[in-house]
């Protein structure tokens, strides 16, 4: 059984990546995107063959929850090497790992991630988002929308889930393509957040994008098996990301209540400051085992045991991060919504973890009937 006490290597990787976070002087993310790449904690998870670190979910996980516990989180950690470095690394072509991997790896190219549609979520049963042969050609004809993709205008392609035609039942089975961002037919379009974030929302549209053979990822009939090895180190990552988000917050509650003084002593002092700060860091300790767990079940092929712990992590940490943001505000009282302090933007950012990429409700569909045996609601 595989120990989630984290080996020395591990422990190294932590200490080193938080004292970057820590130190580094350039305040935007584009500039930490590359100063991590240079480190070689970007893509870390990578296969060595092409560049990246021969590590698994369970190292970039880490590097993502320090980059986040220093208040210098990086979404596209989730989706570029995460998700389709993943995706790519297990199931791309040859050709698709040499003109990818490296450049993911290294940090020079981004790839976001489509699946989410207007109608559908994320439900890949009801995705209508279509890929059709042309049979002159050998091409791929790719029609849909999708919606709340992270950072196209920054990736140099998509990775979209579609759907093709099975020629031998005539249903339709998710398949994933890659969609260069200056594709004729492929448009996006920002979508107004009240969330303030570097990382951006799009809606696209795809009208017909022509594609070579070679955009498909895989093997046309893998279908599930290998969109559920992007949507699971998604989960780990995003739970990754909630809990450096939490520990960020709770770390600057901590320092105020040992620092501010009422009647001569520090409110952390007061049990009433600090057990719900201590209960705060015992919930995302807790959240983090989870993940550790559903990281460490990925990375040793354990598909099936993954997606329980991984969806389970992502909502442990989801309510735990938005627990500690919430007890961080209240801390601090009213300093907790002025800029100087940094907290109030994290009161509407700790919800994504709630509400993506998954709800915290279809995580409790996903668990009363696949782990507990109960009947389908759904």
């Amino acid at each position: 059984m595989t120990t989630l006490i984290e080996s020395d290597e591990h422990k190294a990787l932590r200490a080193a990546v938080s004292d970057f976070a820590r130190h580094r002087q350039a305040s935007d993310n584009g500039t930490l995107w590359r100063e991590a790449a240079e480190l070689g904690y970007i893509g870390v998870n990578l296969p060595e063959e092409y560049g990246g670190g021969g590590g698994g979910i369970t190292e970039l996980s880490l590097v993502s929850e320090e980059l986040g516990a220093a208040g210098s989180p990086l979404l596209m950690m989730i989706v570029s090497p995460a998700i389709c470095g993943t995706v790519i690394s297990r199931f791309g072509t040859d050709a698709q790992k040499r003109e990818w991997l490296p450049a993911l790896a290294d940090g020079s190219r981004l790839m976001a991630f489509g699946i989410t549609e207007p109608d559908a979520g994320s439900n890949s049963h009801r995705i209508t988002t279509t890929a059709r042969r042309d049979e002159a050609s050998g091409d791929w004809l790719l029609t849909g929308r999708k919606v709340f993709v992270s950072g196209v205008d920054i990736a140099d392609a998509t990775l979209v889930v579609g759907r093709t035609e099975d020629s031998r039942t005539g249903r339709l089975k998710p398949c994933l393509f890659i969609v260069p961002r200056d594709a004729p037919g492929f448009t996006r379009r920002p979508i107004d957040m009240e969330l303030h974030s570097v990382e951006k929302q799009f809606e696209l549209v795809l009208d017909d994008v022509r594609l070579p053979a070679g955009a498909l990822v895989g093997d046309e009939d893998a279908g599930l098996l290998q969109l559920f090895a992007g949507l699971n180190p998604e989960r780990v990552m995003t739970a990754a990301f909630a809990i450096g988000m939490g520990r960020h917050a709770l770390g600057k509650a901590i320092a105020y209540a040992r620092e501010r003084t009422v009647w001569k002593t520090p409110i952390g002092a007061h049990q009433a400051v600090a057990h719900p700060l201590a209960q705060a860091h015992i919930e995302l300790e807790l959240a983090r085992l989870m993940m550790q767990k559903a990281a460490h079940l990925y990375d040793a092929g354990d598909d099936v045991g993954a997606g329980e712990a991984a969806n389970m992590a992502k909502y442990a940490a989801g309510e735990a991060c938005v627990k500690a943001v919430d007890q961080a505000v209240h801390t601090l009282g009213g300093n907790g919504l002025t800029r100087e302090f940094g907290l109030a933007s994290l009161i509407t950012a700790s919800r994504v973890a709630r509400i993506a990429p998954v709800s915290r409700e279809m995580i409790l569909n996903y668990v009363s009937h696949q782990t507990l045996g109960l009947p389908k609601s759904y």
